[in-house]
């Protein structure tokens, strides 16, 4: 008999293991998590993605209820159950990106720095910080993601949704690419950024190759 969502929990791995080859974590920070109906298969506590195995990959129910696994859940379940139940995401990742982090100490959002910023609809709002694991920063991860497909959190990290992980790992990639290009252009002077009809028209033309 196949492992449960054997599937979703080698994509986790595999996910897991690019946030570290790409610099977007540090040993077993960060997690990532996929949904498939009413389960979720999601990176597991204080384990090395370097030596995971399917078997170490925990399914929990929307409720959190662990149905399958060997190893506890992530301590930051709360938030992509959260991302899940308020933003009906598919799949969820989790980073403590540098520059983005870095970004927060500093401001309430990653200015329009770059149309790039239109895929995720629009200005990315910085969270305001909670404790990790708690319900508190769920709520607030929830309330800066409403309308966008990612965020950041203040003094912590990012999280990015999508219709899968690799949709999901694409924007936290590319929102950690435009954390640094603000704080890079900014050593220099005082960036100038895209108007908001600037990026709706760019949010047209992202949907409209997107349906090509």
């Amino acid at each position: 008999m196949s492992p449960v969502l054997e599937a979703e929990r080698a994509e986790v791995i595999r996910i897991a293991r690019k946030m570290v080859d790409d610099g977007l974590v540090v040993g077993t920070s960060g997690n990532v998590s996929v949904r498939s109906g009413e389960l979720v298969a999601v990176t597991p506590s204080g384990v090395d993605y370097d030596v995971l195995t399917l078997a170490d990959v925990p399914v929990v129910r929307l409720d959190g209820a662990v149905v399958d696994g060997e190893r506890a859940p992530s301590s930051e379940l709360p938030m992509h159950l959260t991302a899940y139940a308020d933003h009906g995401a598919d799949a969820v990742v989790h980073t403590h990106s540098l520059h983005a982090t870095a970004l927060s100490l500093l401001r309430d959002d990653v200015p329009a720095v770059h149309y790039q910023l239109a895929e995720m609809g629009g200005v990315v709002r910085v969270a305001e910080y909670a404790t990790f694991g708690t319900d508190r920063l769920a709520a607030n991860m929830s309330a800066a993601l409403e309308g966008r497909g990612a965020c950041v959190l203040r003094n912590h990290g990012t999280v990015a949704i999508g219709s899968t992980l690799a949709a999901a790992y694409n924007r936290a990639r590319q929102l950690e690419w435009l954390c640094r290009l603000w704080l890079t252009a900014q050593q220099a002077g005082q960036p100038r950024v895209l108007d908001d009809d600037e990026l709706n028209r760019c949010a047209e033309q992202f949907a409209y190759f997107a349906g090509r």
